[in-house]
């Protein structure tokens, strides 16, 4: 007992120094940790750190940073979409959701410069706090079991709910476990976090973000750690464990296995509760039938294809090319394509989960432009900075952008803007810390 009361002390101790060298030290780790939150606490921490940020404010601070402008360009285009969008009450009503664009960046440029040091803690804290996160999770979900007796309630959304998003939530758990792993001389309890968060991000069975997890990994332990050849091996015989060790979890190996076997074989019956005649269909369906039917089931891959399809076709429609439909107002064409190929409703309520497409088919050339901006800023920045956290953020955000619409959701747009001003407000060479 004594040691968890003098481990919370020296936290608070910390976070007590850290705050009175920067005032907006602790409101940025409350807003980071805020994001697997409600929508209203989310809301709240933002205004927290706005409120900081205008109160301490001293003229000796105030410096633009030409790489957070780029956050701010894309808010005023959303602005701008007003006048040609689709529809008005949309775009309004997505203009709060996506304030943070333009107010995390303008706070950065008017708080105290962070050290370096004051960066490793902030991910420090914020690894720790997703590291928590985590363990409730998993708490939740074995008090759920014990009750239910479904094994499901351990994987994808339900570990964390549909609002939350597996996909999403496996994105925070990453870069968290990457502050871990990347740790120089490794205590216990990094090795036990590095474990916890690596099985929640299987668990949550994002093939995507899996993928790119595992890929990233072995990048760390080949080029970056500077661990013995014997210990790089040792590493890569783990990642195979790991990744053979998926083929023994049903629920985890089902949601790598159905694109494939929806694409061999096409017409297969779709698996699931409530999906009695229903099928599966395939890529090549997705992207060459002139009608479905309402029980058509779209595997991951063969939606996000006939989304890019129906996207390629509304902008050849209508000569938007460069002003797209407008905040938040591409889903009237999504919901008419629905209509016109006959698909389940269910779908046309979805956007275009991929952020380049949604991008463009909302804003525009431009719009689309200023996010690709954005991305070679953050990694050039990644590999300048030498800064391995840095590079796990950028290629995450790259590769996520082609699955989901992340700056379409309120907490996707409060962590990637929050993330990016951190890593990219100064040019820093962000040795690892020992």
């Amino acid at each position: 007992m004594a040691s968890i009361y003098n481990f919370f002390k020296d936290v608070f101790q910390d976070l007590k120094k850290e705050n009175s060298e920067n005032k907006s030290f602790i409101t940025v780790v409350v807003l980071l940790l805020s994001i697997p939150l409600g929508y209203a606490v989310n809301s709240i921490a933002l205004g927290i750190f706005v409120g900081v940020s205008l109160i301490t404010f001293q003229k000796e601070n105030f410096k633009i940073k030409k790489n957070l402008v780029w956050p701010i360009l894309l808010y005023l285009l959303m602005v701008l979409s007003l006048i040609w969008t689709l529809s008005v009450s949309r775009t309004l009503s997505s203009l709060s959701k996506e304030l943070p664009l333009l107010l995390i960046p303008l706070c950065f440029f008017i708080i105290k410069v962070f050290t370096k040091d004051q960066l490793f803690k902030i991910f420090k804290y914020y690894s720790y706090g997703m590291l928590i996160y985590s363990v409730f999770y998993f708490i939740k979900a074995t008090i759920r079991y014990l009750i239910t007796k479904d094994i499901s309630v351990f994987f994808y959304h339900e570990l964390v709910t549909k609002d939350l998003n597996a996909i999403h939530v496996s994105i925070y758990m990453s870069l968290a476990c990457f502050y871990f792993m990347s740790k120089k001389n490794k205590q216990l309890v990094d090795k036990m976090a590095i474990a916890v968060l690596t099985v929640t991000i299987l668990f949550l069975s994002s093939k995507n973000v899996v993928i790119v997890f595992l890929a990233l990994t072995v990048l760390y332990y080949f080029f970056y750690s500077d661990i013995s050849k014997k210990a790089k091996y040792a590493s890569g015989i783990g990642i195979l464990l790991v990744l053979t060790s998926l083929t023994f979890v049903k629920q985890v190996r089902d949601r790598f296995l159905v694109d494939v076997k929806t694409n061999v074989k096409e017409n297969t019956l779709a698996e699931g509760d409530g999906m009695e005649n229903v099928y599966n269909v395939s890529i090549r369906q997705a992207w060459n039938n002139e009608k479905f039917q309402p029980n058509d089931f779209f595997p991951g891959a063969a939606f996000r294809v006939y989304q890019i399809r129906i996207f390629l076709e509304i902008m050849k429609e209508e000569p938007v090319f460069f002003t797209g439909y407008g905040l938040n107002a591409s889903n009237i064409k999504v919901e008419e394509k629905a209509k016109e190929y006959n698909i389940f409703y269910g779908y046309a309520k979805y956007n275009f989960h991929n952020q380049y497409i949604q991008n463009f088919a909302e804003l525009g050339f431009f719009g689309f432009a200023i996010l690709l901006v954005m991305l070679f800023i953050n990694v050039k920045n990644a590999i300048n900075n030498k800064y391995f956290l840095h590079i796990v953020f950028a290629i995450l955000m790259i590769t996520l952008f082609l699955t989901e619409s992340f700056l379409w959701r309120q907490r996707g747009i409060m962590y990637f803007t929050m993330m990016y001003c951190l890593f990219n407000s100064e040019r820093l060479v962000m040795a690892q810390k020992k």
